[in-house]
């Protein structure tokens, strides 16, 4: 069995912009949270990291939204929420999470809150450039998850997303990584990225070039999709990779950006000869892969300090300012550790 981690499958997002719309994140949190059996008191602790995420959204923030998700890993699963805006940001936010600090003549005990009941807890801010935080709750202590995240939303009007990914490990230490997008958008595209998922997850231990090849057959029943595999090979120092269509990939090693460049085509319906190719891959760098509901004119040097925070972190800062609302969106980011 190929070691799988992070696949999120029940997922729902949600605009923050009114008073109702906290009780809809608290509502869709516990909701996840019973139906993947959170114990009770952990449930509790879910609503409360949901109510303070979302209050404070609403409070203080501009154009915020909230991802709520489930989260497994092997055999366990747990509730993530992800919270992003554009508001006024915070110049510390490790000072704004201690207790009794306030930057709005509030309490100033939400924050204290999130970061002492949730299983993990991360988050990047930037005065004037707005604030993303990130929690889990697990039913125990958080699992070790691999260094790789995802974070995918659909378009304006859709409730599924026809973007997906997935995240796994073959041998002692290679991370694989996959990114796809179903042709066009909604039920349909959805069931492709769906497929897509299931093929990678469940292929045998291969290099990208012939997982692209086994996606391929496994989406000849569907529309079809763009999809791009990635292998992080830290004896080598590389990253190999092999694509179909425009799905973006991008080694970031401080201020270089190299560019994975992948053949067009379709998984599913028109594939040429797949090629295989390698960029270098040095310890620290991240892979950030993401779907054209992305535009490429992001630059982490915008950003100081975000390589350094949770990959889910890093996904979700990228998705809430490059995304565009006319089509679906994801973004994979995984960190060289070693």
């Amino acid at each position: 069995m190929v070691p799988v981690s992070s696949v999120e499958t029940d997922q729902v997002w949600l605009q923050v912009n009114d008073a109702g719309a906290v009780g809809a994140v608290r509502r869709s949190a516990t909701s996840l949270g019973t139906a993947v059996g959170l114990p009770e008191q952990r449930v509790a602790d879910l609503a409360i990291v949901a109510t303070e995420l979302a209050s404070n959204l609403y409070k203080h923030a501009d154009d915020g939204a909230m991802l709520v998700q489930v989260v497994r890993h092997a055999d366990q699963a747990g509730v993530e929420l992800v919270a992003t805006d554009k508001g006024p940001g915070l110049a510390d936010l490790r000072r704004s999470g201690e207790d009794g600090h306030s930057t709005a003549g509030t309490l100033g005990i939400g924050l204290g809150a999130i970061t002492r009941l949730s299983s993990t807890y991360d988050g990047y801010s930037r005065p004037e450039r707005g604030t993303v935080l990130a929690a889990s709750m697990w039913p125990g202590p958080a699992p070790a998850l691999l260094p790789a995240r995802g974070i995918s939303r659909p378009m304006s009007g859709e409730d599924v997303t026809g973007d997906g990914y997935g995240i796994r490990t073959i041998g002692s230490d290679r991370l694989q990584l996959m990114l796809c997008d179903g042709l066009g958008h909604g039920p349909l595209a959805a069931l492709a990225a769906r497929a897509a998922e299931a093929a990678f997850r469940d292929a045998p231990e291969a290099g990208p070039k012939i997982l692209i090849e086994h996606i391929h057959r496994a989406l000849h029943h569907t529309r079809g999709a763009v999809v791009t595999v990635v292998e992080v090979d830290p004896a080598a120092a590389t990253v190999r990779f092999a694509g179909l269509g425009n799905i973006s990939g991008s080694v970031v090693d401080g201020d270089s950006r190299r560019m994975m460049s992948v053949q067009p085509g379709i998984a599913g319906h028109q594939r040429p000869q797949v090629r295989e190719l390698e960029l270098p891959c040095p310890p620290g760098a991240l892979i950030i892969l993401h779907s054209d509901g992305v535009t490429d004119r992001w630059n982490l040097a915008d950003y100081p300090g975000l390589g350094s925070r949770d990959p889910i972190v890093v996904a979700a800062t990228i998705l809430r300012d490059a995304s565009v609302r006319r089509d679906d969106a994801a973004v994979l980011v995984a960190t060289r550790t070693a």
